[in-house]
C-alpha cells in the first residue's frame, strides 16, 4: 500500500463472527422469516443458507452468504470476512460440491465450483457494483494471502418449462 492510498478498514473478526451468529440465531428463532432476502442486482447483495456436511465430521452445517444471481447460478465470495484462512463452507464444498441452499423462495438443489480464468474475472468485477465494495474489494482482497474464490452455484436440477415433446 502507498502513503496515497487510504487503508480499508474492516471489522475486527469477533464483530463480523458475533454478526454472523445473530444472523443464524435470527433465522432460526423466526421460523425461517427473518434472514434470507432476494438481491437487489447493482444495489444489495441477497442473503441465502448454505448446507454443507463437515469434511471431517460428516456432520451437517449451515451458514448464510451473501450473493447474487448470474443467470441461473448463484454466485459468492469465499472471504470467510476477509481472514487469511479459507471460509469452512468453502473447504467443506470443495470435498462435497453437491449441496442445498435455502432462498427466500424456496430450497435449491446446486453444485458448487470455483469460477476460474475469464469467468472469474467477470464475476469478480460485478462485486464492484454493490454499494459498499466498489474498488475497496480489490484492497480487501489484497489481503489475503491466498486469491479469494469466487464461489459458482449452479442448479442441479434445471428447471423444467412447460410444454409437450413429441
Amino acid at each position: 500500500m502507498t502513503a496515497s492510498t487510504p487503508a480499508v478498514r474492516t471489522p475486527p473478526q469477533f464483530v463480523i463472527r458475533t454478526f454472523w451468529v445473530l444472523h443464524r440465531t435470527a433465522y432460526r428463532l423466526s421460523g425461517g422469516r427473518v434472514g434470507l432476502s432476494q438481491p437487489e442486482v447493482g444495489q444489495k447483495f441477497g442473503m441465502l443458507r448454505l448446507n454443507t456436511v463437515g469434511r471431517r465430521t460428516g456432520q451437517h452445517r449451515l451458514t448464510m452468504v451473501g450473493y447474487y444471481p448470474d443467470g441461473a447460478n448463484l454466485v459468492t465470495l469465499a472471504m470467510n470476512g476477509w481472514a487469511d484462512a479459507e471460509p469452512a463452507w468453502w473447504l467443506n464444498l470443495q470435498a462435497q460440491p453437491d449441496t442445498t441452499v435455502h432462498l427466500p423462495d424456496g430450497l435449491r438443489d446446486v453444485r458448487a465450483r470455483a469460477a476460474i480464468g475469464d469467468e472469474r474475472e467477470r464475476l469478480w468485477a460485478k462485486f464492484r457494483d454493490y454499494p459498499g465494495w466498489g474498488d475497496d474489494i480489490d484492497a480487501l482482497a489484497a489481503r489475503r494471502p491466498i486469491e479469494t474464490a469466487v464461489v459458482v452455484l449452479e442448479p442441479r436440477n434445471p428447471v423444467q418449462h412447460g410444454g409437450s415433446s413429441s
